[in-house]
């Protein structure tokens, strides 16, 4: 059962209380209690069944300009005198910096809204069992795949508590369901290929049927099969979702407030400049309710709120968080903990519209390594796909994709099929010109 709230507001008090005695000036605490279980199934037999309950703090701890950090689980009293100790002591010896401090007492989360955040419904394992059955089963009546590499149903629940010097006393309880499945399909004369598919969501009821996740997971691996080799050639490229959610992450990790301070960003001197066509703009919205990305404050307490990070498609907002705000003369925008569920508004074209009959193209359906290189601005990847030429496709892999970061970002067209799946959500894209896919 989870720890009370309570409980947890007087362990964060109780941390508290003890650095400032131990000559700390301020101090800022979190206390969090998470109960997680997960089945895992492969081909219908059941590979194990784990169980976690734990309860962690995480302690800040400064003297003046100094600050250190230390995460330990609760073991009892004595443990964490010891701990809060060692903190204080590494603190000492650590230079003065004069960017560090708690965030602003006027940024604070007071009254924090409620975002749907916790289910109090339960299932048990044995439940999870006979989910996870129908999604092999439903996979398994392809008569294409050939095995599971595994599935698993996980549950688990979390009391959070934030608190520090200045009076903050805040903190959320919080649900997740997820249900994963990962697949092998064969055909007779050519090789095996895998894919996967799962769902991830706050509230029980709300998790995708078994059948779906199993038959979804099987059409991806099926019409990976019997993959040809493609040819070197500049050619337009489509994205789909999960892959197109990627141009989100290389965008969040170049406005970064610590890449900004460091010079190490391609975009470092592209703020309240023009990177994206202007029919663009890019949302971060800690605020949705009942996306498991959803947060009512950042991990320094600061309240959450809707921001543009592109709007019309000039670079309106970078992440920070209040060090580097101060470090770059600004004021932290309650990102601390990064984005939370940040999308591209989407297109006015269908997912059809994209794929012209006229024209040979790529669809990205996998890829390998990273996304691309957020201080160089260089775009390079490993992936595999289905090649259009009129109304013909064919599965291809083993190629790569090559060019610049700013080519994705200007010859973008975006479909108007966005969905809420992912922290980064990108409708299907297109990216007309500018990448060139390296083959034979």
């Amino acid at each position: 059962m989870l720890k009370e709230k309570k409980e947890l507001e007087n362990l964060a008090t109780y941390c508290i209380d003890k650095s400032i005695k131990l000559n700390a000036t301020n101090c800022e605490v979190k206390v969090k209690n998470i109960i997680s279980e997960t089945v895992n199934l492969r081909n219908k037999k059941i590979e194990n069944s784990d169980r976690s309950d734990v309860l962690a703090i995480n302690i800040t701890t400064y003297i003046d300009k100094k600050k250190s950090s230390t995460q330990f689980t609760y073991i009892d009293k004595e443990n964490t005198n010891v701990m809060i100790e060692k903190c204080i002591e590494a603190t000492k010896l650590l230079p003065d910096d004069k960017f560090n401090s708690l965030p602003d007492k006027k940024l604070l989360a007071k009254n924090i809204e409620d975002l749907l955040l916790f289910d109090e419904s339960t299932i048990s394992n044995e439940k999870k069992l006979e989910y996870l059955k129908e999604v092999e089963d439903a996979a398994l009546s392809n008569k294409l795949i050939y095995q599971t590499n595994g599935s698993s149903f996980n549950q688990s629940k979390s009391n959070f508590i934030i608190a520090n010097s200045d009076g903050l006393l805040s903190g959320y309880k919080k649900s997740e369901f997820s249900s994963f499945t990962d697949l092998v399909a064969k055909k007779n004369g050519s090789g095996m290929e895998r894919d996967y598919y799962y769902d991830s969501k706050v509230h029980l009821e709300d998790i995708i049927k078994p059948k779906d996740l199993g038959n979804k997971a099987a059409k991806l691996a099926v019409r990976k099969l019997n993959p040809k080799k493609t040819k070197t050639e500049s050619i337009p490229i489509i994205f789909e979702k999960r892959i197109s959610k990627n141009i989100l992450g290389i965008l969040s990790a170049a406005i970064t407030g610590s890449s900004f301070s460091r010079n190490s960003s391609f975009l470092k001197k592209k703020l309240n400049n023009q990177i994206f066509p202007k029919n663009i703009n890019i949302i971060d919205d800690p605020l949705i309710k009942k996306s498991i990305y959803s947060k009512p404050f950042d991990k320094e307490g600061v309240k959450s709120e809707k921001m543009y990070l592109v709007k019309n498609g000039i670079l309106e907002n970078i992440i920070l968080d209040s060090y580097y705000a101060k470090v770059l003369n600004k004021k932290t925008n309650g990102r601390a903990s990064g984005l939370s569920n940040t999308f591209f508004e989407p297109g006015k074209y269908s997912y059809e519209d994209l794929f012209d009959s006229g024209k040979k193209l790529i669809l990205i359906t996998d890829t390998m390594g990273a996304f691309g290189n957020a201080t160089t601005g260089e775009f390079s990847c490993g992936a595999t796909g289905l090649y259009y030429e009129k109304d013909v496709f064919y599965p291809i892999n083993n190629f790569t994709l090559g060019g610049k970061i700013e080519n994705i970002f200007n010859n973008i067209i975006l479909a108007n099929d966005l969905e809420f799946k992912y922290s980064k959500n990108c409708p299907t894209a297109l990216i007309t010109e500018g990448l060139v896919v390296g083959g034979y």
